[in-house]
């Protein structure tokens, strides 16, 4: 579902007044020194909800708003993770994120007067799904469950569950065609 987000609105306002909270939130969590258990208390405070103790998170982790990321359980997100989340983030069970992923749910109007509004549009990946490293999905994409995407990929449409997709724009490698067990 796309939405639009007008920059000179009370709506952005609210996104501001929360970014306001988020920023300092993301700094500390990047420049102090944390366990596992004190980084997902950091990022629960970001996300406003209980990341799982069976999830890993490695530093440096960004985001630009952090209120839309929602993480599923046994998701291990290695660093330099930038995720652009204002449109939402949804990320399910089982999941893996490569070093340098970029995951963006926001873009920009391309009408030269409006480019500084925004369009949103969340981004889902499903269960057991592999992000490889420094790979970017871009808004509006769905990653099916059990679906690979090669290091360096660039993910512009969906992604059927069960496939390995590369390069830039990402396409079908392979199908996987045994069973992933978890």
């Amino acid at each position: 579902m796309e939405s639009k987000m007008n920059l000179d609105t009370g709506a952005y306002d609210q996104v501001e007044a929360i970014n306001a909270i988020n920023q300092p939130l993301i700094q500390q969590l990047n420049t102090g020194i944390h366990d596992q258990v004190g980084i997902r208390q950091l990022i629960s405070q970001i996300a406003n909800e209980q990341i799982d103790e069976t999830t890993e998170i490695r530093l440096p982790f960004y985001s630009d708003f952090g209120r839309n990321l929602h993480i599923g359980k046994n998701v291990f997100i290695n660093s330099g993770t930038m995720f652009t989340d204002l449109g939402g983030i949804y990320i399910g069970d089982h999941v893996l994120i490569g070093p340098n992923v970029t995951i963006a749910s926001v873009n920009h109007v391309m009408e030269p007067r409006n480019r500084r509004n925004l369009i949103l549009k969340p981004v889902y990946i499903h269960d057991n799904a592999w992000l490889g490293a420094n790979a970017t999905v871009t808004p509006g994409v769905v990653i099916g469950e059990n679906a690979i995407v090669a290091a360096g990929a660039v993910v512009t449409r969906n992604i059927a569950a069960n496939t390995i997709v590369g390069g830039a724009p990402a396409r079908l490698i392979k199908i996987i065609k045994t069973k992933v067990e978890q």
